[in-house]
């Protein structure tokens, strides 16, 4: 775009984007698809922020909705100043850095639908399922996708790799690990794995994704920190630039339409999501509330367990404990893709003494369906439970989610 016309569109709610004041940062700056933006709308006690972007106060568009209400957006003003990767390092290889994590013998866990996967850093990788059978006896049934190859060096590449994950081209540093279980498809030969390494630096070493990229042979990506004290696998985030639309005279705060897309999204966020279980019991959702799971039969009625119960005191002090927010790479930007929330003080379990307990994993799921929910319900410790929740409704409000993974359902 030139610095002359910007055009800004909100679920085409703005049909006019007026002239630019003639004085746009005093050069020919220009707003591109690489530079995220995101506009909020402030109210009259507004005064601009002295830190981040530079704003000035002619530095302006007028913007009209289809409703003929009249906004003064300001803009920011751009400037280079990034850090500049590719100067003189003489620091440990990625390698030597990650070697506090495969010395201290730490597992990274991932819980899918049916599997569960493993990852012992420096060790080996394992995907299992349990299953409780009568009497309590669980079964395990479990393939290792590789064992630490000895022959990994921690040579320094000239090159640093990189992938497209998730929408942005990432450096990683690979682990290659063999010798797992033999695989029936490919006449017996050793399953294997490559474990991507990634940079983030609020990572807390965690799984983002398992998959199969030729049969028997993986690729797991494990976000760190550790990695980002290297320049050449530093992940370059991009900052959200904020335009800060203020109403004029007769407009509201908002957009009337946008305040009303604000509120439907929030009314499909009400409880109850529900979605059939397997055989016997089904499971009951309702955010912010509790978790249920019931079994209905028409002689005897509707036959309830509380598995947990929300209080936001106990999630906050859980999150501190734990991740409650994972991320994914997009264009650039940092978006949250991820949240958990604890929800404790179920029914007393009577094989352990103890209430039931629940992490509830909200999950931006994209489908043809904008209003499909799937739900699903594990249990990897006895009375101790994990819910999925996967919807495009959820992803429509995950970059809401504070440090501890609270959510904003409110305009």
């Amino acid at each position: 775009m030139t610095a002359g016309v910007v055009v800004v569109l909100i679920g085409g709610l703005l049909e006019v984007c007026g002239s630019v004041s003639a004085n746009r940062g005093g050069s020919p700056a220009a707003f591109t698809d690489e530079i995220p933006f995101k506009i909020t709308w402030p109210d009259a006690e507004f005064t601009l922020p002295t830190s981040g972007a530079l704003y000035k106060e002619d530095d302006f568009v007028i913007m009209t909705t289809t409703e003929k209400e009249k906004y003064k957006c300001l803009l920011p003003s751009l400037t280079a100043g990034e850090e500049d990767n590719d100067k003189e390092y003489s620091g440990p290889g990625p390698g030597q850095l990650l070697e506090p994590l495969f010395k201290r013998s730490s597992c990274s866990y991932r819980i899918e639908s049916y599997w569960t996967y493993e990852v012992c850093h420096g060790k080996h990788i394992r995907q299992y399922h349990e299953e409780k059978e009568t009497g309590q006896k669980i079964s395990v049934q479990e393939y290792f996708l590789g064992n630490l190859d000895q022959k990994n060096k921690d040579e320094e590449a000239e090159n640093v790799p990189t992938k497209n994950i998730e929408g942005q081209l990432t450096p990683y540093y690979s682990l290659e690990m063999g010798n797992g279980t033999p695989c029936v498809l490919k006449q017996d030969q050793p399953r294997s794995t490559s474990v991507l390494y990634v940079c983030h630096p609020e990572a807390k070493h965690e799984i983002l994704s398992v998959a199969e990229v030729t049969t028997c042979e993986y690729e797991v990506v494990v976000l760190t920190p550790l990695l980002c004290a290297h320049p050449k696998y530093r992940f370059k985030t991009s900052p959200v630039n904020a335009i800060f639309c203020q109403a004029l005279a007769g407009s509201p705060l908002r957009p009337q339409r946008l305040a009303q897309l604000d509120k439907e999204q929030e009314e499909q966020l009400k409880p109850p999501f529900s979605a059939t279980g397997v055989g016997w019991w089904k499971y009951e959702f309702c955010y912010g509330k509790h978790v249920h799971q019931y079994h209905e039969d028409k002689e005897q009625g509707k036959n309830t367990v509380v598995v947990g119960s929300w209080n936001s005191e106990e999630h906050i002090e859980w999150a501190k404990k734990n991740v409650a927010r994972s991320y994914q790479l997009k264009d650039d930007v940092q978006k949250v893709k991820l949240v958990s929330h604890f929800y404790g003080h179920g029914d007393v379990c009577d094989l352990t003494g103890k209430p039931r307990q629940v992490i509830v994993k909200l999950k931006c799921k994209e489908s043809e369906s904008p209003h499909a929910v799937t739900v699903y319900m594990l249990e990897p410790q006895t009375c101790q439970y994990i819910l999925g929740v996967e919807s495009p409704v959820i992803c429509r409000i995950l970059d809401t989610a504070d440090e501890h993974g609270l959510l904003s359902l409110s305009s």
